[in-house]
């Protein structure tokens, strides 16, 4: 009776071994809105240049665990956000609307969105907004040769130029190799 209970006690502690493995990745990347001294109308997002040609072989938090691309089986988003880093009296009052979409090829899928941001009331210095994430399995997009986040958004122009910082984490669950 003794033995039984022991091999069972050492089954229960094996079994956080057994479950997969699962980690954060985050991906980071600047990009500026240009100033208007005029009203004008934003209707182009500029990109932001860390988001293109991404290959998560290269990602910093990949490699870490000693993970490839190819033995991701789910990836999902954690969080996406964007922060205003300069000048430190804007606030996001010139933004009506964001989205971001993963490409890869000629796939596009929305992964995030705000609406109504103009009337959110985040405000200075260096306020953060938080979107609101789409139900989006992204493993076959990590897994592709490369991949990029494309952000598009609507709005004002600002009267300065504002630089922002967007920041997307993602759940990551990876195949165990046999």
């Amino acid at each position: 009776m003794r033995l039984v209970f022991l091999l069972s006690l050492c089954a229960l502690l094996a079994l956080p071994g057994c479950a997969p493995l699962q980690f954060t990745a985050e991906v980071k990347g600047e990009t500026t809105v240009p100033a208007s001294p005029l009203p004008a109308v934003l209707d182009v997002f500029p990109g932001i240049g860390s988001f293109t040609s991404l290959d998560f072989d290269q990602n910093q938090d990949f490699q870490n665990q000693g993970v490839t691309k190819e033995q991701v089986a789910s990836a999902k988003l954690k969080s996406v956000e964007l922060k205003i880093l300069a000048p430190s009296d804007q606030d996001f009052s010139f933004l009506d609307s964001l989205e971001f979409f993963a490409r890869a090829g000629d796939r596009e899928v929305k992964v995030a969105s705000r609406s109504n941001i103009s009337e959110l009331g985040l405000k200075a210095p260096h306020p953060v907004l938080e979107m609101k994430l789409e139900d989006v399995e992204l493993q076959p997009f990590i897994t592709a040769p490369s991949m990029s986040i494309v952000v598009r958004g609507r709005g004002r122009m600002p009267s300065k130029e504002v630089r922002l910082q967007a920041d997307v984490k993602l759940d990551v669950q990876v195949r165990l190799v046999q």
